[in-house]
C-alpha cells in the first residue's frame, strides 16, 4: 500500500513560492483562531529514518507563533519513562487548550520499532493498538485535533539520503550503524507501518500519507492538510458539534449502597490490638512492591466526613515516605482546566515499585462534576468508558489498583460535622460547602451507585467500606490492600513484568 507513494511528486519552484505565500499566512491565522477558540492541536510526524520529519516540522512551524507550540522529539524511553506506564510520557506532553504539540515520532513506537526489533512480545504490541485507539479517541472526544502524517520514501531514496549525509563532513555523524541496520530491515518496517495505518486510521484521527521524495511537494501537502483540518474543526466547533454519547443514561442501576450493612463495628480493643500488626505488614508490602517493580494505586472516595483523611493517615504511618505519595484532589486549577480532565491524574501516576494514594480522584467527573453540572451528561457518561480504559491500561502495565468508597449513612454525617465544629483542631475541615452538598445527598447517592456499577471491573474492583465505625473502616482498608497486593503478586510474580516488555 505504501509503495505507491514512493513516486516523485514535483512542485516547481515558482509554483511553490506562490502557493506558500497563501498557505503560510493561512496557517498563522488558523493558529490564532484555534487559540482564541481554546482548541488544542496535536501534530504527529512518523516515518522511517531520513524521511524528512525534522525538515518538514521546521518548515511548518516557521509560519506559527512560537509562543503557541512545543515540539517533542520522541526517542527510546528514558529510565524514568520506562518506570511508568507506556502512555504516561505522551499524556504528560499533550497541549493545553489553544496550544499546539508537535511530535517528532510518538506513541506508535510500540507497534513499529519495538515490534520489529522484538523488544516487546506479540501480545504486548497487539494490545497496544487498542490502547492507542482509546488514547486518541479520548482526546478527540474532548475536542483535541489530531493530525497524523506518515512520510513515505522508498528504500532506494533512503539509501541515497544516507550516502549524501555521509559524504558531507558536517552531517556524516547523523548516520549511524543502527541506521544502516534499520535500512536492511526496510521491508519489515514498511509492513508494520502498513498494518499500523490500516488499523489506526480512524474518522477522528486519520493518517495522511505524504510522498516525501521531493521536499517542496511534501511541504505543500503538510500545509494543505494542516490548514484544511484545522479550518474544518473550527467550523464544527463553532457549530456546536459534539462527540456521540456512548452509554445510555436510561440503564437501570441497582441501589448498591442500600445493601451495605453499616452496623459492622470493631471495638477499641480490637483496633488497638490489630492496628500495629497491619501497619507493620503494610511496610513489608511496600518493600515487596519495590522489589517486584509493581506500582500500587489506591483511590479513596467517599462522603464528606466519611474519614478518608484519618484513614490515609493511619495507612501510611509506618511506611517509608520515599516509596509513596499522597495526592489530594481538589477542584482543578486554571492549568488543569486547560487540559483533558484525565491529564492531571496521569502525570501523578506512580513509578513501578512505588505507591500513589489519591484522596479523591478521576471519579470526580462522574460524581461532583456530574451533580454540580460542571460537565454535561454526554461527558460524564463517556467518562465511564474513558476511566475503565485508563484503569485497564494501568493494569496491563502491571499496576495494582485498589478503590475504596467510604460509606456512612445520612444520620452519621451531621453528627461528624458537629463534632468537627466543636473542635478547634478540626474546625478547619468543615465548610459551608459541606452543608450545601449534604442537601444533594440523594443526587450524590444516585451518582455513586452508577459509579460503583459501571466502573467495577475485575482489574479494578470497587470496595465499599462500612465507615460508620472508623475503627472498622481503617482496619478493613488495610487488610484489603494487603490481601489484594499479595493476591496480585502471586498471580503475576516479579519477573513477569519486566518494565511491561515481558508482560
Amino acid at each position: 500500500m505504501l509503495k505507491k507513494f514512493n513516486r516523485r511528486v514535483v512542485c516547481p519552484k515558482e509554483q511553490y513560492k506562490k502557493l506558500m505565500e497563501d498557505l503560510s499566512a493561512r496557517a498563522g491565522l488558523l493558529q490564532r483562531q484555534a487559540r482564541e477558540a481554546g482548541m488544542p492541536i496535536i501534530l504527529l510526524f512518523e516515518g522511517i529514518e531520513a524521511s524528512g520529519k525534522g525538515t518538514l516540522i521546521n518548515r511548518l512551524i516557521l509560519s506559527l507563533d512560537p509562543r503557541g507550540f512545543k515540539v517533542h522529539s520522541i526517542i527510546a524511553p528514558t529510565e524514568e519513562e520506562r518506570l511508568h506506564p507506556y502512555l504516561w510520557r505522551f499524556w504528560k506532553r499533550i497541549p493545553p487548550a489553544g496550544g499546539i504539540a508537535v511530535f517528532d515520532r510518538g506513541w506508535y513506537r510500540r507497534v513499529l520499532a519495538e515490534r520489529v526489533a522484538g523488544e516487546v512480545r506479540p501480545k504486548v504490541w497487539r494490545r497496544a493498538y487498542d490502547e492507542i485507539l482509546s488514547f486518541e479517541r479520548q482526546l478527540t472526544d474532548a475536542g483535541y485535533v489530531i493530525i497524523k502524517f506518515w512520510l513515505q520514501i522508498s528504500r532506494k531514496e533512503q539509501k541515497r539520503r544516507f550516502k549524501e549525509l555521509e559524504d558531507d563532513l558536517s552531517t556524516s555523524w547523523r548516520v549511524t550503524k543502527d541506521d544502516w541496520r534499520w535500512h536492511r530491515r526496510y521491508d519489515e518496517l514498511i509492513t508494520a507501518a502498513e498494518e499500523m495505518i490500516e488499523r489506526t486510521s480512524t474518522p477522528n484521527a486519520p493518517w495522511h500519507i505524504i510522498p516525501a521524495k521531493e521536499l517542496r511537494s511534501a511541504v505543500v501537502s503538510v500545509y494543505e492538510t494542516f490548514n484544511a483540518t484545522v479550518d474544518e474543526m473550527l467550523k464544527l466547533r463553532a457549530a456546536g458539534t459534539t462527540a456521540p454519547q456512548t452509554i445510555s443514561p436510561t440503564a437501570r442501576i441497582p441501589d448498591l449502597l442500600a445493601r451495605v450493612n453499616l452496623s459492622v463495628r470493631a471495638t477499641e480493643e480490637q483496633y488497638d490490638r490489630d492496628l500495629p500488626d497491619l501497619q507493620e505488614r503494610l511496610r513489608e508490602v511496600e518493600h515487596t512492591l519495590y522489589r517486584a517493580r509493581r506500582p500500587l494505586i489506591i483511590v479513596y472516595e467517599g462522603w464528606d466526613a466519611a474519614g478518608k483523611g484519618g484513614n490515609i493517615k493511619r495507612l501510611v504511618r509506618s511506611m517509608d515516605p520515599r516509596g509513596y505519595e499522597v495526592v489530594p484532589v481538589a477542584a482543578p486549577n486554571d492549568l488543569e482546566k486547560r487540559h483533558h480532565y484525565l491529564w492531571r491524574f496521569w502525570i501523578s501516576m506512580p513509578k513501578f515499585g512505588h505507591i500513589t494514594i489519591f484522596d479523591r480522584s478521576w471519579y470526580g467527573r462522574v460524581l461532583v462534576e456530574r451533580v454540580e453540572g460542571f460537565c454535561s451528561a454526554e461527558e460524564y457518561l463517556r467518562a465511564y468508558r474513558e476511566i475503565n480504559e485508563m484503569e485497564q491500561h494501568l493494569a496491563y502495565e502491571g499496576a495494582i489498583l485498589v478503590k475504596f468508597w467510604l460509606h456512612i449513612d445520612k444520620k452519621e454525617q451531621p453528627a461528624r460535622f458537629k463534632l468537627r465544629e466543636s473542635s478547634e483542631m478540626k474546625r478547619w475541615k468543615i465548610t459551608a460547602e459541606d452543608y450545601r452538598n449534604r442537601e444533594k445527598w440523594d443526587r450524590y447517592a444516585e451518582a455513586v451507585n452508577e459509579m460503583l456499577y459501571r466502573a467495577n471491573t475485575p482489574h479494578a474492583p470497587w470496595v465499599v467500606v462500612e465507615s460508620n465505625c472508623k475503627y472498622h473502616a481503617r482496619l478493613k482498608t488495610m487488610r484489603t490492600i494487603i490481601d489484594e497486593v499479595e493476591r496480585r503478586l502471586e498471580a503475576r510474580p516479579a519477573g513477569c513484568i519486566g518494565m511491561v516488555r515481558d508482560a
